[in-house]
């Protein structure tokens, strides 16, 4: 069930909320509900990502893979292979990041979920015809340098899992 939270200082906050005899149960089972104290600090010991940064750091290895693949095969065709690969991962991750930041995809939970699935089906296909279309917009194409920056690029997602913001510092008073 879903209901405002009393006494919380946004009106706007929503939680998921059960009713008394509910908890009951679950806190025989030794699930203890969050405080909004508790909550807070949770989120402070584990800040999330901004999915634009995601998308910058994508654009950033992707231009350096372009230039990588230039640099070691000393063709040209080779970088903008590379770079239109990074392209068909970084492009799409932006409309995605776009997509879910919106006021739509924030109105509730379930809004929020089914944009999420909306915009990942979105920028699916966006990188699938971006593939498609790689031979009649890239000159002299190289299909190893586009899979290379393509799925570089792509592994920005792990690296940013590993290299996430750190513990904010938490002052008692």
């Amino acid at each position: 069930m879903l209901k405002m939270t009393h006494g919380a200082a946004d009106p706007l906050i929503k939680s998921t909320a059960l009713e008394g005899d509910e908890w009951d149960g679950l806190e025989d089972k030794g699930f203890k509900p969050l405080t909004r104290e508790e909550a807070e600090k949770l989120r402070a010991a584990n800040p999330s990502l901004s999915p634009w940064a995601i998308v910058a750091g994508q654009s950033g290895v992707g231009v350096l893979v372009a230039l990588a693949a230039w640099g070691l095969t000393g063709r040209p065709s080779a970088g903008w292979s590379a770079a239109y690969g990074a392209l068909a991962v970084a492009l799409p991750a932006a409309i995605f990041a776009r997509g879910l930041t919106g006021r739509f995809s924030s109105l509730n939970r379930d809004t929020a979920v089914f944009g999420f699935f909306l915009w990942e089906m979105v920028k699916i296909a966006l990188t699938v015809a971006m593939l498609a279309a790689a031979p009649r917009l890239v000159v002299a194409l190289s299909w190893p340098a586009l899979l290379v920056g393509l799925l570089v690029t792509m592994k920005v997602y792990w690296v940013a899992m590993v290299v996430r913001p750190k513990k904010l510092k938490q002052t008692d008073e």
